[in-house]
């Protein structure tokens, strides 16, 4: 702590509980929106408010242990309000206290404002996310890209990448926080220690975090925001996603009720995509949505009235004889259990493994799945969902899985995501790439496939071929005679 923020010692300590305290996060450092602003590092409001984030930890650790006492000493649980509220309550407690000392001690008193910025530190850390936490709330950020505590960049919503704050004082303190982070969750806590290396979790808001750390050089850790949540085709086709000619044929084959699968790399959008595909679906149709962390948020949207929202939950301990970690819950179990649930459409947000299973059946049934998986092309979609299936047991033969998986899936729209040099730095930008049509093929290959749209030079997908029985699609609004001009100009 600096001495700007020290006074000294007075008979008259500053109050936190006279402070508003927690009811807005601390305001950001403005960024012009510059050339030269770019090639400067982000800054944080931590930043200015000079905190110091060792005393943080410390009151962290004090806070969350009475918080915890107080919890289990109440004869009824306390909701996630009143927790909060008791976590306020000890926190301003334990740094009036700790301000005392430092008075007794003679080392002076703490400024109001370096209290409000501690106590406000403290309560990130105990309840949000501490020093990622104005990051997070900061409404230009859309990614959050950590390679070690002062290795951090940050992806804008105009997909510029620049520099971004330290967000920790060490690597063994963003571990420590992470730690934390991953066991304090109330409905999905989850272990994350040198057993247990990695850690994907939901935060509050929606947003997802990805993070590694003992099996990596640094601790890594990617935060994932979804600033496109009520998202449609037109809105994509305004961001130069895709044309207006793929969004009509898009939008015919949702209501058509096609199977759909969703095809790119890490961070091509294809969540975003799935939710403007799911945009099309009536909104008296009941959905289920099957993910290993909820990010479609479907159920949250309010455009659907019925919405059947399942997560995956990994388990802790130690295995069972069956392979099984205690409390686990898997993707399979969940499709397997919605096949009760009267479901309209079955929305997979991830195809990692033998989950595929569930997901053939659901479109065995015809009722217009959606799903994604990630590959580099989207023919190699199919031979990753093949390799997917092949994972449910020796009895799934190579020719059996790429027999189902060609009969049952319709469509796979492929992903692009390009990271090109600008004026300002690096820059993002995301598109769909292709869209191939799946059928039943030659023996050798077991599927064959057909480009309705390929990639032009800049990209972007165009009209190629189109199959006599996607002609239909027009019947569902699709602009048939734009794709026939248009197929006549790319060729």
């Amino acid at each position: 702590m600096s001495s700007d923020h020290l006074v000294r010692p007075t008979n008259a300590v500053p109050r936190l509980s006279d402070l508003p305290l927690f009811d807005q996060p601390l305001p950001r450092t403005a960024q012009p929106a510059t050339k030269a602003a770019r090639q400067q590092p982000w800054t944080s409001s931590y930043d200015d408010a000079d905190v110091d984030w060792g005393v943080v930890a410390s009151l962290r650790t004090l806070a969350s242990k009475q918080l915890s006492q107080a919890v289990s000493a109440e004869s009824s649980r306390l909701d996630k309000a009143a927790q909060t509220e008791l976590g306020r309550s000890i926190v301003l407690d334990l740094i009036e206290s700790t301000m005392a000392d430092r008075v007794n001690e003679g080392r002076g008193a703490w400024s109001t404002s370096a209290q409000t910025a501690l106590a406000q530190a403290v309560f990130d850390s105990l309840f949000r996310l501490g020093r990622l936490q104005p990051l997070v709330d900061d409404d230009r950020v859309e990614n959050i890209i950590i390679a070690g505590h002062d290795n951090v960049m940050l992806e804008l919503i105009d997909g510029s990448l620049v520099e971004g704050p330290a967000v920790a004082d060490s690597d063994e303190e963003l571990i420590d926080f992470l730690v934390f982070l991953a066991s304090r969750s109330e409905v999905n806590a989850r272990g994350f220690s040198e057993a247990q290396p990695r850690l994907h979790l939901r935060l509050d808001g929606g947003s997802r975090l990805a993070a590694a750390a003992w099996v990596t050089p640094r601790p890594s850790v990617v935060i994932r925001r979804h600033r496109l949540m009520h998202v449609t085709l037109e809105d994509l086709v305004e961001r130069g996603m895709l044309s207006p000619l793929l969004a009509s044929f898009l939008r015919a084959a949702v209501r058509a009720r096609r199977s759909i699968v969703v095809s790119g790399s890490q961070g091509a959008g294809k969540t975003t995509l799935v939710r403007a595909l799911c945009s099309e679906i009536d909104e008296h149709e009941a959905i289920g949505t099957f993910e290993t962390e909820y990010e479609l948020h479907l159920n949250e949207l309010g455009r659907h009235k019925i919405v059947h929202a399942w997560e995956a939950r990994p388990g802790s301990g130690e295995r069972a004889a069956d392979g099984r970690l205690a409390g686990e819950f898997t993707l399979d179990e969940a499709l397997i259990d919605s096949f009760r649930f009267n479901l309209s459409r079955q929305i997979v947000g991830e195809v990692r493994g033998r989950e595929i299973w569930a997901m053939i059946k659901a479109m065995e049934s015809g009722t217009g799945s959606i799903s994604t998986t990630h590959a580099s092309d989207a023919v190699s979609a199919i031979r990753k969902l093949v390799t997917c299936a092949m994972e449910a047991g020796p009895h799934v033969t190579h020719e059996l899985a790429t027999s189902k998986l060609a009969s049952t899936i319709d469509l796979i729209v492929h992903l692009n995501l390009t990271t090109e040099r600008s004026a300002d730095g690096f820059r993002r930008h995301r598109s769909v790439h292709e869209v191939i049509a799946v059928a039943p093929g030659e023996r050798e290959t077991g599927y064959a496939t057909t480009h309705l749209f390929s990639p032009d030079g800049s990209g972007m997908a165009r009209p190629s071929i189109l199959p006599e029985e996607y002609r239909s699609l027009a019947s569902d609004g699709f602009d048939l005679a734009g794709f026939l001009s248009e197929q006549q100009v790319v060729s």
